[in-house]
């Protein structure tokens, strides 16, 4: 028998390659074990599944045309015919906000990516490389930091004009500083450990060392960030419709359902409640899920 076939014998251990997918599983069963612990955050996913879905398939799951007026049925409250009531050109709002989920969803999630990728890219640059490439990108950083998110937004879409690819642009803009100090101090702890300098001493490239090895430490910091961003990022696209400056008060967004009812507040309150109660609710699950995330992502909490 020859040595390989020995070494390879029913005592001998298994290669670092083939225990790395055990160790996967045993990873994310550890990770979905703590998060189902945590039942606040997982309502709260429930719900933000739920949005997903509304999303994707809210065409066909709407009550009414969210368009179409129905002048015998203006400013109604909410009633069997309409759950959520009508607006003041008799429109079902109940449609109007399912319709408006995916408007909102995709807006708040664009942005949020947008500013994820350019704030990982930066805090890799800074962390790994530090020197000039740090001092540039973290200046830059206080410097978005120094504006209030909603007034550097307001700001932002005052220059570009309104609409909401000029929201995505405003939110993404203030979001990238975050991602970018989060990444650089996760990059700063990673490239001091071993497994990364016996890299370096093989003489890998930097390239594959940030991208290879220090990147995918930086994952789960991401992605409670991203989920934690989105919340913010829903508020302040609803913040910027109802300010007039992201989506025409004609479409169906939330902010903007805002905006239209704020004149018929001491009359017809229900025009404003319902958006603002579906805005908080978003808000609120993706806050929760993002603190979930992290709690369960940590791995100095207990299982």
């Amino acid at each position: 028998m020859s040595g390989n076939s020995i070494g390879m014998g029913a005592g001998a251990p298994l290669p670092a390659e083939a225990l790395a997918p055990e160790k996967s599983k045993g990873r994310a069963r550890a990770f979905f074990r703590k998060f189902c612990k945590q039942r606040l955050a997982l309502i709260a996913a429930c719900f933000i599944i739920l949005l997903f879905i509304v999303a994707a398939f809210g065409p066909f799951l709407t009550p009414y045309n969210p368009d179409t007026p129905d002048y015998d049925a203006l400013m109604k409250g909410p009633s069997a015919a309409h759950w959520a009531g009508t607006d003041e050109y008799g429109r079902d709002i109940l449609s109007r906000l399912i319709d408006g989920t995916r408007l909102t969803m995709a807006v708040s999630l664009s942005s949020v990516l947008i500013a994820a990728v350019f704030g990982t890219i930066l805090g890799l640059l800074s962390g790994f490389y530090g020197g000039w490439w740090d001092r540039l990108i973290m200046r830059g950083s206080d410097v978005l930091f120094s504006f209030p998110d909603l007034l550097l937004a307001i700001g932002i879409v005052a220059i570009l004009g309104p609409g909401l690819s000029n929201v995505v642009i405003a939110v993404a803009v203030f979001g990238i500083p975050s991602f970018a100090r989060i990444i650089r101090s996760v990059t700063l702890s990673a490239k001091q450990t071993l497994f990364v300098e016996a890299t370096r001493s093989m003489g890998a490239k930097n390239s594959r060392i940030i991208w290879r090895h220090i990147f995918p430490e930086t994952l789960s910091s991401i992605i409670v960030n991203v989920s934690m961003r989105i919340g913010g990022a829903i508020l302040a696209a609803a913040s910027l419709s109802f300010l007039g400056m992201g989506a025409k008060t004609t479409e169906p967004d939330w902010g903007a359902m805002l905006s239209m009812g704020r004149d018929y507040l001491s009359i017809a309150p229900h025009i404003v409640y319902f958006p603002g109660l579906t805005i908080f609710l978003a808000v609120l699950a993706f806050n929760l899920v993002g603190d979930g995330l992290r709690d369960a992502l940590d791995p100095k909490t207990k299982n």
